[in-house]
């Protein structure tokens, strides 16, 4: 009996069906063989790079315009000055005194009768014969005569001197003086004023001579 348990056991114990070998592994394959050696590709040719646009070359900038100057401010106008008083009218200037010689009477008197002569041609206005001996040391006699404008001053003086002459006086350069309203001549014992009539009033020899004893023109004895 036991034996029989021994066997059973015996047979119980044999080896179970042999395990199935284990799955063979998978066949490792080849390494892909490298394929023929092919030529190789030239490398693709780069393009060229793009040629670079010059930059548009910067435009000058706009010249400024120059900031005009300022106006100068308008003068003011300055006040206009005061005119001032006229002057008070000068006599041509005399010449020093000079020695004098009296001639004779009725030379003096020959000499004032060709002045007043020529004058009255001249039609000289309101003639005057101032007899001034004694009280004037440069002159006997004054002959005051007024023309209306200058020219007819200088003509009027041309022509006494011109009378003078023919009388055997002939009278130096000096002799006569004269401005735009006044003509003055030196006949040594004779002295001829010839005004305008304004003048002839400012100074009025006449009035500074009142004493005197005036003459008539026509007779001037």
């Amino acid at each position: 009996m036991a034996r029989t348990t021994t066997k059973t056991a015996a047979t119980t114990a044999a080896p179970a069906t042999a395990a199935k070998p284990a799955r063979k592994a998978a066949a490792v394959k080849p390494a892909a063989k490298p394929s023929a050696a092919t030529p190789e590709q030239p490398a693709a040719k780069a393009k060229p790079a793009a040629k670079a646009k010059p930059a548009p070359a910067a435009k000058p900038a706009a010249k400024a315009k120059p900031t005009p100057a300022p106006k100068p401010a308008p003068k003011a106008k300055a006040a206009p000055a005061p005119k001032a008083a006229p002057a008070a009218k000068k006599a041509p200037a005399r010449k020093a005194p000079r020695a004098r010689k009296p001639i004779a009477p009725d030379r003096l008197e020959a000499l004032v009768k060709a002045a007043v002569q020529s004058l009255e041609d001249d039609k000289a206005d309101n003639i005057v014969v101032l007899d001034v001996t004694g009280r004037a040391s440069y002159a006997d006699r004054l002959i005051v005569a007024s023309g209306q404008v200058e020219r007819q001053l200088q003509a009027m003086a041309s022509h006494v001197e011109d009378a003078l002459a023919k009388e055997g006086l002939k009278l130096k350069r000096n002799d006569m003086q004269s401005s735009p309203e006044w003509v003055l001549i030196d006949a040594g014992d004779l002295i001829v004023h010839l005004f305008l009539p304004d003048t002839r009033a400012t100074f009025n020899l006449e009035k500074l001579w009142s004493g005197a004893a005036p003459q008539d023109a026509a007779d001037p004895i």
